[in-house]
């Protein structure tokens, strides 16, 4: 009875003891997940001990180190002093993280560096991507940085990885120290709100698939020539809708690998572009869900299918089209051309529903209320 009582009050106490969530690995139930790499790894940069020192992560290294410079450069403190609080709190900073798997191998001094570097390129990371709400006629912060686009945003998505974390306790102190702690604290909580457009991030609700603009009366029709930015919206008689048009494009088994060779061209870090293939192929796959929006492209005469098969067609779109970053300025002039032309049209059709049964009152309106 007495070792029954015992084995209770463990399980109580097991029950009642939670201790602080650490910063730990994905548990090894979802480490054989077919798309692990894909969803839990990062795609550009390593933050905190997990990942970090991986080859694949170099570059994301060298971008920390200009944040993290910037950073400290900022906050007209001596590097030391930053360094130093980190230093003078590693023990607490260190009891964060699951030790086994995450910091047993690294010393304090290794730890230290790890954390510094890694704080405050968060912190610098997030006041550039929130500096353009703040001030439009701002310039790109990450273009200053000779930070890429494409690298801004996949490191958005990184920060946010289970495996990619640091203690939000790391960036207090930071910041304690920065002489502009509120300016940061307002920059996080943007962030996290993701009210932030220095990404050049779509919205992916601006776009529109071929059945839904062809509901909304929006007519597909083939621009003059192939060249891939001749995409235009014109309206018939100055009235919604109109007519997007579209250069024609071949499809056959050539196109999935020319394009994905030209969209790997733009991403070479070494090659300053306008990322023009990569925002046509992410307007495309947003035009192209199913096979009937390939039917209807073919139609208009601006598809030509020569895999025989309009699902072979939008499944190759769909799958090019995955994580690609275009510019927004490119996509912006005919995509929402054609978004206002859906919302005119949907518009006119519900106010048209809500007159229908809700008429305004007319003249016998008001001589009915004198004889009821």
């Amino acid at each position: 009875m007495e070792e029954g009582d015992h084995q209770a009050r463990v399980v109580e106490a097991l029950g009642t003891d939670c201790p602080p969530a650490k910063i730990q690995k994905v548990i090894f139930l979802l480490q054989d997940h077919k798309h692990f790499v894909k969803y839990f790894e990062p795609r550009v940069a390593s933050v905190g001990p997990i990942h970090h020192g991986k080859p694949k992560y170099q570059l994301g290294e060298k971008y920390k180190l200009r944040l993290a410079y910037e950073f400290v450069k900022g906050c007209r403190k001596n590097i030391n002093v930053l360094y130093e609080l980190v230093e003078k709190n590693i023990k607490q900073l260190r009891e964060c993280f699951e030790e086994e798997e995450v910091t047993k191998k690294y010393d304090d001094e290794a730890l230290d560096w790890i954390l510094f570097v890694d704080g405050c390129a968060i912190l610098q990371y997030i006041l550039c991507a929130v500096a353009p709400t703040q001030d439009l006629t701002a310039n790109n912060k990450f273009t200053e940085l000779n930070i890429k686009n494409d690298s801004v945003v996949f490191a958005h998505q990184d920060l946010f990885l289970l495996e990619n974390q640091v203690p939000y306790h790391l960036l207090k102190l930071l910041m304690s120290s920065s002489g502009k702690e509120g300016d940061l604290r307002k920059s996080i909580e943007s962030f996290i709100r993701n009210k932030d457009k220095s990404k050049d991030d779509t919205d992916p609700q601006l776009y529109r698939n071929v059945q839904e603009l062809k509901a909304a009366g929006i007519q597909l029709k083939r621009s003059k020539n192939s060249y891939l930015r001749n995409i235009s919206f014109r309206r018939r008689l100055n009235f919604y809708p109109g007519f997007l048009c579209l250069p024609p494009i071949i499809v056959d088994d050539s196109t999935g690998p020319k394009f994905m060779h030209l969209i790997a061209y733009e991403m070479c870090l070494d090659f300053k572009n306008d990322f023009g293939i990569s925002s046509y192929i992410f307007f495309l796959d947003s035009l192209i869900d199913e096979a009937n929006d390939v039917k209807d492209l073919r139609k208009a005469r601006v598809l030509h299918n020569f895999l025989g098969n309009d699902q072979e067609v939008a499944e190759l779109f769909n799958e090019i089209g995955t994580d690609l970053v275009p510019k927004r300025r490119n996509i912006s002039p005919w995509s929402i051309l054609a978004f206002i032309g859906v919302l005119l049209a949907l518009i006119l059709s519900l106010t048209q529903t809500w007159y229908a049964a809700h008429p305004p009152p007319g003249p016998c309106d008001d001589f009915c209320k004198i004889f009821p």
